[in-house]
């Protein structure tokens, strides 16, 4: 059983949804974000979705095309990235990490190798945006000889008909762009998630998690508790970007600042909807 398996079938067992938080490689520079990625299981990331930075990110807001700009201009490549992942392995074997990226950078990689050196790296999904199941052949079958994941996203505008055939391209999870729009600009409502999940879940049997716009703790916790997971990203980024000082390094606020607020959500997470929200 794969690691992403794993722990949505652990986390089933305890009751609840999963916190899946963000970071992107190499923001503000390797040192700060592998030490991010290092302590973020312990406050409380069940899974954890790693950025690959890329120049032109069609379908990230204006945080993460931010950190994404900040780790290029750290030294980011796809080998720094994959090596970050490794130096993480050498510390947690349990945590499945999530690569989120655009085709661009793995094509110029080699599919074949790229599959190769992100398992051997202790990848375990792939969530490549840009890539339409149409067109995923080539790099379908080296990742499933890799033993990766490739995690597809579906939309609320996404048809019926189109949901059946991309989630019969899907593994490991489906993820659910909630809104309609780039990343940390909106947020769906309660209400809009619930009449959703019914129309994904008689589509697939992987377990769902919500992403784009999900930013407080009391939205996870509706997210991960309606769905099977939450998703956070563009609070994240923008609480390291808050710490970093006026040349953009980071500052001894950045780990703590960041690491609280995986906590806070990860509470939240784990005591389920708060009693205030359930008639939302």
């Amino acid at each position: 059983m794969s690691r992403i398996a794993a722990r949505f079938k652990s986390l089933a067992a305890e009751g609840r949804g999963a916190l899946i938080p963000y970071l992107e490689a190499y923001d503000p520079d390797l040192e700060t974000s592998l030490a991010l990625l290092k302590a973020m299981p312990a406050a409380g990331a069940d899974l954890i979705e790693v950025g690959m930075p890329f120049s032109d990110p069609s379908a990230d807001g204006p945080v993460i095309q931010a950190a994404a700009r900040r780790g290029l201009k750290a030294g980011a490549t796809l080998p720094g990235v994959l090596a970050m992942v490794a130096e993480f392995r050498k510390e947690n074997a349990e945590t499945p990490v999530i690569l989120m990226g655009y085709l661009n950078p793995i094509e110029a990689y080699g599919y074949d190798r790229f599959c190769t050196d992100a398992a051997k790296a202790g990848v375990d999904g792939l969530i490549i945006v840009d890539l339409p199941p149409e067109e995923a052949d080539v790099i379908e079958k080296p990742a499933e000889e890799a033993g990766l994941d490739i995690i597809r996203l579906v939309a609320p505008t996404t048809s019926d008909e189109r949901l059946r055939y991309v989630l019969s391209h899907a593994s490991g999870f489906v993820y659910y762009v909630s809104i309609t729009g780039i990343t940390g600009t909106r947020t769906a409502s309660k209400h809009d998630l619930k009449e959703a999940l019914p129309r994904l879940r008689a589509a697939t049997d992987l377990p769902v998690a919500i992403g784009f716009g999900i930013r407080s703790p009391e939205q996870a916790a509706t997210a991960a508790s309606i769905a099977d997971g939450a998703v956070v990203a563009s609070v994240l980024l923008a609480t390291l970007a808050e710490t970093l000082d006026a040349d953009g390094k980071a500052t001894a606020e950045t780990l703590p600042r960041v690491l609280e607020q995986i906590r806070d959500l990860a509470a939240a997470v784990r005591a389920g909807v708060p009693a205030a929200d359930q008639t939302a």
